[in-house]
């Protein structure tokens, strides 16, 4: 009963640590920004803005891997869609030398001698419209593919290479748009207005990063709602025996376009936050390699968690830019190595080795400690053994 009594507050403690570290994310680090405290800048708050906007696309790849079982290699397409939704709609609405031509159209389209806009940029003057199209355009294509894909019992490694070529087939089509939507060039936004501040300024750039922490806590809400319940118990069936879960008479298919569709709409949310803190949008966000990083991070931060992946976006970012600006080409290495490294002696990711047993379990996994024991081991046990033989 003691036991169990001083067990409490430590669980709780883990609970409540994510809440912790949002509220400090929120509150200490803009101060501290705003004082240069430990060389901690404004321009560390910017980038930790952007750590932050990566982590809705990471939670929706642990929604669909984590609790699905379904290996996404394309969210890269849905990323890149809603930062062109919020990059198409500042280029619109701002007329500044920097962004706009002569003809009154976003400066880019007089370098190929497009004099009409397009008709798909029309919807984008609206800033309702294009909130909207930030997260349900990805949604809509990523309910097309996924039905398409789901509903011919596609799944293992054929959907990940399916979504990789999917992948490949948006960022090849954008990167030769430049009539479009500038090519490979992609789309700047560092030099547009929004809220009456030039996107790239420190105001507007702290706005960005208070709107990404207050959207974060409902992402993580929603992915639980999701996790939980039938709906979770569902999704957990389908990753670990979908064919037990057909023959009890439910079909997955819905729920697997659901749960694509859900990522979907938070990797478009993702996007548009990243576009307008990072200031452009191209078709290197639909790179295979940004693919793959995306699912490091889950990795990383422990898959099927939820906390996890929002870890593990924030601190291999975070990792990143120290590593880049210490030994740029030795960032490739040190992401190899940490990848093996936690998929060897961290299995759960970060998160989920602080919560189930820390340094013990490191240390066992080198044979230094002794794992606990389970119940198929009291059948080797000679006391557990003579015990059950009296009985």
């Amino acid at each position: 009963m003691l036991n169990d009594f001083a067990f409490f507050p430590m669980k709780l403690f883990k609970r409540l640590i994510p809440w912790i570290l949002l509220a400090f994310a929120f509150f200490i680090l803009p101060a501290m920004a705003d004082k240069d405290l430990f060389g901690f800048s404004q321009f560390r708050l910017n980038l930790f803005g952007r750590y932050f906007s990566l982590a809705f696309v990471a939670l929706g790849i642990d929604l669909i891997w984590g609790y699905t079982g379904l290996l996404s290699l394309g969210q890269g397409i849905f990323f890149s869609l809603g930062g062109y939704a919020i990059a198409m709609h500042l280029l619109l609405v701002t007329k500044n030398d920097f962004t706009t031509g002569a003809n009154g159209l976003p400066k880019f389209f007089e370098n190929y001698g497009v004099d009409q806009l397009p008709f798909f940029w029309e919807p984008f003057w609206s800033f309702p419209v294009s909130i909207a199209a930030i997260f349900i355009v990805p949604s809509i294509v990523a309910g097309l593919v996924g039905y398409l894909i789901f509903r011919n019992r596609i799944k293992g490694v054929y959907f990940s290479i399916i979504t990789q070529a999917s992948l490949m087939v948006f960022y090849h089509f954008f990167n030769g748009q430049q009539k479009l939507v500038n090519g490979t060039n992609g789309l700047k936004t560092s030099t547009t207005e929004i809220f009456g501040l030039q996107a790239g300024s420190d105001d507007a750039q702290l706005l960005f990063y208070r709107i990404t922490l207050i959207l974060l806590p409902f992402a993580f809400l929603l992915c639980k709602y999701l996790t939980s319940g039938r709906f979770g118990d569902s999704l957990i069936g389908i990753r670990d025996d979908e064919p037990r879960l057909r023959f009890s008479g439910f079909n997955p298919t819905p729920f697997k376009v659901i749960v694509f569709v859900v990522a979907g709409a938070l990797a478009g949310v993702s996007g548009a936050l990243y576009t307008v803190q990072s200031g452009i949008v191209s078709p290197q966000f639909m790179s295979i390699s940004m693919s793959i990083e995306m699912v490091i991070w889950v990795a990383v931060g422990g898959r099927g968690t939820l906390v996890g992946p929002i870890l593990g976006a924030v601190v291999v970012n975070y990792l990143r830019s120290l590593v880049s600006e210490a030994l740029p080409e030795a960032w490739l290495f040190v992401q190899g190595a940490l990848f093996v490294f936690v998929v060897v002696l961290m299995p759960d990711g970060i998160y989920g080795w602080f919560t189930k047993g820390g340094f013990r379990a490191m240390l066992a996994a080198f044979g230094l400690a002794k794992k606990t024991a389970t119940y198929p081991k009291l059948d080797l046990d000679e006391s557990a053994q003579s015990e059950s033989a009296s009985a």
